[in-house]
């Protein structure tokens, strides 16, 4: 059997679990996910700056912007910055190409066939993903919705509100519907972090049965690779340093005040019973907090609306190709244009 070289994105609403699947799927023998970095989705929408990448000196100048722009952070990557911007002149002439360059140079260093990447709100850019890697498989990884908001709320790098919080959620659970609605049981695959807790053996072989990938036993004890790709400042990720455990699932109960169990209750009721959450019959939130998270609601669609309106414009005038040539799967569909 062709084992896959598929490229692999977690996705979900953040403080789902999303780091300890990336680390879980950091543990395969044959996958390597990186810590979070930030030149996919400002690389596309940068595309315009780089030029038509079938000029070498328009490849070298998007390397060397990946490797030096204050807010990629290659540097998580640890690897060689002149090399990958060898690498990339040399590669095909594509945006996917030079970026999927990066996430495969990344996994090389551990000996790794196949990479991932995982950022949780990639689920509001699948589309844009596909564009990139037509062959991507998307995992979604979905919370308790009411563990999630109490979570977020909790960040110190998260600075909106317990309104904003709940539309996070919303979004991610209508995001995914859509991607299941649309993408092929190859290519789309869904699971709960209750789930994934409590069996990890279980829900990770029928993970890797997905992805085409043997089980190994090592996926259930992420934390022997936690020091390796979660970087140290990221005291939020303390978490995956320990066994996978139950211990946070239904922690909401004591982190949402009574106010806000009511606010994700009367908003998020049909999304939290469809995916196998129980309501606990919190009195209805109050108009005003309701007519907030519509307020909230109506932004957040008002700025995906103009931010697809001017990508649709924009593909219209693209400089080149942007799907990578890199994978089997890439290169037979270039072969078949």
């Amino acid at each position: 059997m062709i084992q896959s070289d598929r490229p692999i994105f977690v996705i979900g609403c953040p403080r789902s679990g999303t780091t300890m699947l990336q680390l879980m799927l950091h543990s395969h023998p044959r996958i390597g996910v990186p810590p979070e970095t930030r030149f996919v989705v400002p690389g596309y929408y940068r595309r315009f700056v780089f030029g038509d990448l079938r000029e070498e000196v328009n490849r070298r100048r998007l390397g060397r912007w990946i490797v030096t722009d204050k807010d990629t952070k290659f540097k998580e990557l640890k690897l060689d910055g002149e090399r990958f911007v060898e690498d990339v002149v040399a590669g095909p002439p594509t945006l996917g190409s030079a970026i999927g360059i990066a996430f495969r140079s990344y996994a090389e260093q551990f000996g790794k066939a196949r990479w991932g990447d995982k950022r949780p709100s990639y689920y509001h850019y699948v589309d844009m993903l596909l564009r990139l890697f037509p062959d991507a498989q998307f995992i979604h990884l979905i919370r308790d919705g009411r563990d999630c908001v109490a979570s977020l709320k909790e960040m110190p790098w998260y600075t909106k509100d317990v309104f904003h919080a709940v539309n996070n959620w919303a979004e991610a659970i209508d995001f995914g519907r859509r991607h299941a609605k649309n993408l092929s049981a190859d290519s789309y695959y869904e699971l709960r972090y209750e789930d994934l807790t409590s069996d990890p053996d279980g829900e990770l072989a029928k993970l890797c049965g997905f992805l085409g990938e043997e089980y190994d036993p090592a996926m259930s004890q992420p934390c022997h690779v936690a020091r390796q790709a979660i970087p140290q400042n990221r005291v939020w990720h303390l978490n995956t340093h320990g066994d996978v455990t139950t211990a946070r699932t239904g922690s909401w109960k004591s982190r949402l005040e009574p106010w806000e169990v009511s606010v994700c209750e009367t908003v998020l009721a049909e999304r939290l019973t469809a995916n196998g959450y129980e309501l606990t019959g919190a009195p209805k939130a109050d108009k005003e907090h309701v007519a907030e998270v519509s307020k909230v609601a109506a932004k957040r669609r008002a700025a995906r609306r103009r931010k697809d309106l001017r990508d649709r414009i924009n593909r219209l005038r693209e400089p080149g190709p942007v799907a990578a040539q890199l994978t089997t799967r890439q290169l037979g569909e270039l072969a078949r244009v």
